[in-house]
């Protein structure tokens, strides 16, 4: 039985845990839009797999599929990822899916409002009446209770510690497309109450030209708590130097929940990753979504990596930064084998690996 329950985690004594600790598993979503992904979503898939794949070697992996492409899914994946039936507009399981909150005995949900990045105002395709739903699904599947918080998030548009601290962008959170009607303080109020929150860190932007409005999973996150990596460029004529310049002045000037200063790690960017006309052409053009332009610059950063349990699958770009990024993540997570996944074509759509996956917590 899944209930709706009309009270807020942190009256119940819920918090919101850091990736970075022990996961029941992991949730994905299946693409095929046409209008997003090249080539009828083909490359993509192969992606999603390899993603879904390298997960697999440490945690147990579901795909929500649509009921048309459940077999070609079942067929591609590995029987160790099970597939189940979710209708859905497109694949974006960290922004459309659940928050997970535990108490140290049980897990719930916290279910979202989702327009698709913006709404009306800029969002990046309609409907995504589909999307609305997939929270509430999974929590059915799962069979545990959720809640319904009265806010327009995304998952990929915050981080936490842990431990009380919430990490995020004014640039998305405070966006007038995300929730007009609040201001900084009652944003902070409501995400103190479903997520227990105690200390929050406003960065000011995303990385680059990012469509989500600049979610803080690409640019920055916690390695564990009082440890971040910050997407990084020593090219002062690139416009994402003084973004990465400005994050790290404001998190080296602050502390977290506990009154630790943070200790911070840059992970240089790759090249600009730009759009080739070979892959825009692949791109079905449709009235209402974002168009695929060759020559456009891509939100490339090795900081949309996941972590699961014993294991951290980062994007890698075929660029000469990825080596180096491999081995310094590396570094910072001794306790994990670090792994790098070709995600090129999950870029051409928008996002990368930390945006199509969603933990699942243990309880």
């Amino acid at each position: 039985m899944s209930y709706r329950i009309q009270s807020t985690p942190r009256k119940d004594g819920f918090r919101m845990p850091g990736e970075f600790e022990p996961h029941a598993g992991t949730w994905m979503l299946w693409p095929e839009r046409p209008d997003n992904w090249r080539n009828g979503a083909k490359p993509a898939q192969k992606a999603f797999v390899a993603v879904a794949t390298a997960i697999s070697q440490f945690e147990a992996v579901t795909m929500g599929v649509s009921q048309s492409q459940f077999n070609n899914a079942r067929q591609m994946l590995p029987g160790e990822v099970r597939v189940v039936e979710i209708a859905n507009n497109d694949s974006w399981m960290r922004d459309c899916g659940p928050t997970f909150v535990v108490n140290g005995t049980s897990a719930r949900v916290v279910d979202w409002d989702f327009n698709a990045w913006g709404g009306l105002l800029g969002g990046l395709y309609f409907p995504w009446d589909l999307d609305d739903v997939v929270a509430r699904k999974v929590a059915e599947v799962e069979r545990v209770d959720s809640y319904k918080a009265p806010l327009v998030l995304e998952g990929g548009s915050i981080h936490v510690d842990g431990e009380g601290t919430l990490m995020t962008t004014r640039e998305c959170l405070l966006n007038e497309n995300r929730n007009p009607d609040k201001n900084q303080k009652e944003i902070e109020d409501l995400l103190a109450d479903y997520l227990n929150i105690k200390k929050f860190i406003w960065l000011n932007h995303g990385v680059y030209n990012d469509e989500t409005n600049g979610h803080v999973d690409n640019i920055c996150c916690f390695i564990r708590p009082g440890v971040v990596a910050l997407t990084w460029t020593d090219d002062k004529s690139d416009p994402q130097y003084e973004i990465s310049q400005e994050n790290y002045e404001i998190l080296q000037s602050i502390t977290d929940a506990r009154g630790r200063k943070l200790e911070i790690h840059k992970i240089h960017q790759p090249n600009p990753v730009l759009i080739t006309e070979e892959e825009s052409r692949g791109v079905d053009a449709v009235d209402g979504t974002l168009p695929r332009e060759a020559g456009d610059r891509m939100a490339a950063s090795y900081i949309n990596f996941y972590l699961c349990n014993g294991g951290a699958i980062v994007p890698t770009f075929d660029d000469e930064h990825d080596k180096p990024a491999l081995q310094a993540l590396q570094a910072l997570l001794p306790e994990r084998k670090v792994v790098g996944v070709p995600a090129r074509e999950i870029l051409l759509g928008g996002g990368n690996i930390h945006c199509i996956t969603q933990q699942q917590p243990k309880p």
